[in-house]
């Protein structure tokens, strides 16, 4: 019987490895984006604040890293900017006041602000109701198959 237990956790060992190799959540700065190179690609969430200490931006970061998965299968790239002195394209174009969460849609344009932060589940939501995540749901899923 020990064969087969040392067999059983020898082929469970490569998942396990992989697991760990998977991407972890990362966001990426603003100051590194091109938001032209994400055009119906990606679809931007953008967290913005004044100071990396400003606790609605730590919040908000604490809450997208309880379930990015989700975020992710919505083909979700998670920004941030908290340097407004920087004067980021991103934050030239969205003009943010303080704390900001903007969900963007993959042609680029704005669909929500909000001025506090939100959880996983509360963005999901709203991203599934967008006009393009519809119609990606649809061609995925059609309704006559």
């Amino acid at each position: 019987m020990k064969p087969l237990y040392i067999l059983v956790l020898s082929a469970f060992l490569p998942l396990a490895t992989m697991a760990e190799d998977s991407p972890a959540f990362a966001p990426v700065p603003g100051s590194e984006v091109v938001l032209e190179d994400l055009m119906y690609l990606k679809r931007p969430v953008v967290v913005f604040a004044d100071s990396p200490n400003d606790p609605n931006f730590t919040r908000q970061l604490a809450l997208l890293e309880r379930d990015f998965a989700g975020l992710e299968a919505r083909d979700v790239v998670l920004i941030v900017d908290t340097d407004p002195a920087a004067k980021s394209a991103i934050r030239q174009k969205l003009r943010p006041r303080g704390f900001s969460l903007v969900l963007m849609d993959k042609d680029l344009k704005p669909v929500i602000r909000k001025p506090l932060p939100w959880d996983v589940r509360e963005i999901v939501a709203a991203i599934d109701k967008f006009p393009l995540r519809r119609q990606e749901m649809l061609e995925r899923l059609p309704a006559g198959r």
